[in-house]
């Protein structure tokens, strides 16, 4: 059990930061909503593997991802995100 929860932090901190990397603009969110888009993503990326290659089918739809999966559910995670806060808004001057 500890060891889910420090794989997830993990993948979680390093996914998350990747994806605020890898989608252009501003985001407001700090160290706690970073890892958690990371955990986040890492299980849409879990689930999107159960459903587009049937792996993992004994483990159920509701399982997290590896690095590569947890990135590509953290950039949906965080375009997700922006379409519900309205997303980065530019600077006024």
């Amino acid at each position: 059990m500890i060891g889910l929860i420090l794989y997830l932090l993990v993948i979680g901190i390093i996914a998350g930061y990747l994806a605020r990397l890898l989608v252009p603009g501003p985001d407001k969110i700090g160290f706690l909503r970073t890892v958690a888009l990371g955990i986040v993503g890492s299980f849409i990326g879990g689930f999107l593997g159960y459903v587009l290659f049937d792996k993992d089918f004994g483990e159920g739809s509701i399982q997290a991802s590896g690095i590569i999966g947890s990135l590509i559910g953290a950039v949906i995670a965080l375009l997700i995100y922006r379409a519900f806060t309205g997303g980065p808004t530019p600077r006024r001057r």
